[in-house]
């Protein structure tokens, strides 16, 4: 039968809404404890039955509604075989086809983020919890109790086999994208960007996420179950699961304004630009840069060791990516990197010129 999939939370926890057109019975994927009286009403609502509760994967920076709505609904809460929460009713393997309120599901089991994570099939949709967000956001962190980047690589090379078509619905957004393709995300997702595994290991390692001590206490509440959205403090506006998102940032920042005048004036670093060969031709970019895509920069830090002494300018989109190839640079020993606050929305947006003139070349 055709599959209905519904969006319900705002924020960037995405919970969804499965059955098949039609149906009166509903399952919800990775539902927050936050949000169980709206999920309650709305069953009430539109007399819906709630068969499946089904969980992704164990969640680090919310407490699942999973337990609540067992004890409130009588539904089946759902979760990987390897999931250490006792009060899951239905464990599940890699390759299991299930039918989930009306529609037929198959389970990808994908580790990396967790030991315990899954993606759900659902005709040309991968719902794909941490193991995969959209565009620059990459996925989940690896290095949380659980995490294995070698074992992430080896779940994303799976991902990959999936059509280019397959629509990519992942467990949290933070910066309000639309789903896309997989096509697309091969082209803009730096975690999917071709490289070895010894490669990708070293440069989930390179970006050197920040500390996460209560992403850890949050992990011990779902793995006990907890019913109290109040069990841990959980910091307001973050976005600790997204890669990118986590990501210290690192050097100073320049506004746009002060690079321009910089330039003009003669006083010439390095300019790093590391978005998207196709965002470059589409978005323009700044004269004379050294184009690296994130992604690649772990494997090309040695094209900038002409600049080391004379400092670095990153460049990105809006500043997130540059955060974190700044990072990268730090952490190589680049002593002065600074990154372009805004990135080119905010050149654009205030008025600055692409077709800057230097006065001095480099």
């Amino acid at each position: 039968m055709e599959a209905e999939l519904r969006s319900l939370n705002p924020g960037p926890c995405k919970s969804y809404l499965v059955r098949a057109r039609g149906s009166s019975e509903v399952a919800l994927i990775d539902p927050a404890i936050d949000f169980v009286e709206g999920y309650l009403n709305l069953l009430d609502r539109d007399s819906l039955t709630l068969t499946q509760v089904i969980d992704t994967h164990t969640h680090a920076d919310h407490i699942s509604a999973g337990p609540t709505l067992l004890d409130r609904t009588g539904c089946e809460y759902v979760m990987h075989a390897a999931a250490p929460a006792k009060c899951v009713s239905d464990r599940v393997s890699d390759g299991d086809e299930l039918t989930v309120a009306g529609v037929r599901v198959k389970i990808l089991h994908t580790p990396g983020h967790t030991k315990d994570g899954i993606c759900l099939l659902i005709n040309g949709l991968a719902m794909t919890g941490d193991t995969l967000f959209l565009d620059e956001g990459g996925a989940g962190r690896d290095d949380l109790p659980g995490g294995d980047p070698g074992e992430h690589y080896d779940s994303l090379q799976r991902i990959l086999t999936l059509p280019e078509s397959t629509t990519i619905l992942p467990a949290h957004d933070y910066r309000n994208r639309a789903p896309s393709d997989l096509g697309r995300q091969r082209r803009l997702n730096p975690h999917l960007r071709p490289r070895t595994k010894e490669e990708f290991v070293g440069y989930l390692r390179g970006l050197c996420l920040g500390p996460a001590e209560w992403m850890t206490e949050v992990l011990k509440a779902n793995h006990a179950c907890s019913r109290d959205p109040r069990a841990v403090a959980i910091p307001a506006d973050v976005n600790p699961c997204e890669v990118m998102g986590a990501a210290t940032e690192a050097g100073a920042t320049v506004a746009p304004e002060d690079l321009r005048r910089r330039l003009e004036s003669g006083a010439t670093p390095a300019l790093l630009d590391v978005r998207e060969a196709f965002e470059l031709a589409s978005d323009g970019h700044l004269p004379d840069i050294k184009h690296i895509p994130l992604g690649h920069l772990d494997v090309r830090l040695r094209e900038l060791e002409n600049a080391r002494d004379r400092g670095i300018v990153i460049i990105c989109r809006s500043g997130v990516r540059a955060s974190a190839a700044a990072r990268l640079l730090g952490q190589a020993g680049f002593p002065k990197v600074e990154v372009l606050a805004g990135g080119m929305v905010r050149w654009i947006k205030e008025g600055n010129p692409l077709d800057l003139k230097l006065k001095a070349n480099r």
